[in-house]
């Protein structure tokens, strides 16, 4: 007999890669989530179903992650996915009321992403070692982080096709398959020109992956996490003590454009953001740098 949860999540899954467009990397996190809430509810109250569950069952599955450590991040993205597979079933007329609508999610403090100052930029940068195999495709792919804000998933999917030199732009396929387009800096371009005319035209290239623009030393497009290695080793050589990733200078990028006055909605459509309001933390910080001039330099602080 088929489980009734599994039954529902698969098509839930469905739902998400057809009808939301989201990436795989978003559906398996809200998979997971689900598969947590179906484990625990089999468990405390097998008589309960997508169907007919309720508000203090949810509510005992929150306490029970909050009782085991999780942390309170961690559990806002547990609910938030609950919530999202609860409307879904509200959505395809399988329930007729939400009980995940009074759920709530603990209060979080709005974290203020690590950033780097330009000299840090620079010293990045110049670290990178240009005799090395990858080095002026490292310097091509960091350059171009932090002259267009790129995700790192944005970054090792470009292909060559969304690169418009002539005009500075890049045409990025963001999160939900949206496209945005994205101008890129004068020195990115340089960088990116001889990486592409010096290094990749020479390399033997793996088939299927002619249209990438980064490849490894194999000739197959990069994944993620061999760019959030490379940064690493990189900070480290530098001798960089803050936490950086590739994420840092998508947040560096947005940082220096707020601080150097740039609008607001400008950012929003260059960071691809859906809602303006995840492109306000970048005025937060800015109102943090602005506190910090004001207790350096002002003689009644």
């Amino acid at each position: 007999m088929p489980d009734i949860w599994e039954n529902h999540i698969k098509q839930f899954e469905h739902y998400l890669k057809l009808e939301r467009s989201l990436s795989n990397n978003s559906i398996m996190a809200y998979l997971h989530d689900m598969q947590k809430l179906s484990n625990f509810i089999k468990q405390r109250f097998p008589d309960a179903t997508p169907l007919n569950i309720k508000l203090e069952h949810l509510r005992a599955f929150v306490n029970e992650l909050a009782s085991i450590g999780i942390s309170e991040y961690t559990q806002a993205r547990v609910i938030s996915g609950v919530k999202a597979f609860f409307k879904y079933m509200v959505y395809e007329d399988r329930i007729q009321e939400d009980p995940a609508i009074l759920l709530e999610s603990p209060k979080l403090g709005r974290k203020l992403p690590d950033t780097l100052s330009y000299h840090e930029i620079v010293q990045l940068l110049e670290g990178i070692k240009l005799g090395d195999p990858e080095g002026h495709r490292n310097r091509a792919m960091l350059e171009i982080l932090y002259s267009s804000g790129l995700r790192v998933s944005e970054l090792v999917e470009l292909k060559l096709g969304q690169v418009y030199a002539d005009i500075g732009f890049l045409r990025v396929i963001g999160k939900g398959n949206k496209e945005r387009l994205v101008p890129v800096g004068k020195d990115a371009l340089k960088y990116l020109d001889i990486y592409l005319a010096e290094i990749r035209r020479h390399q033997k290239i793996a088939p299927g992956h002619e249209e990438y623009v980064f490849l490894n030393r194999r000739g197959k497009k990069l994944t993620r996490v061999m760019v959030f290695l490379f940064i690493k080793k990189l900070v480290e050589e530098v001798g960089i003590k803050k936490k950086v990733s590739p994420h840092t200078f998508r947040h560096s990028f947005a940082t220096h454009l707020i601080e150097g006055g740039a609008d607001l909605r400008a950012v929003q459509e260059m960071l691809g953001h859906e809602s303006i309001t995840t492109t306000e933390i970048y005025t937060h910080l800015d109102r943090e740098y602005l506190r910090q001039v004001l207790t350096e330099f002002h003689p009644r602080k």
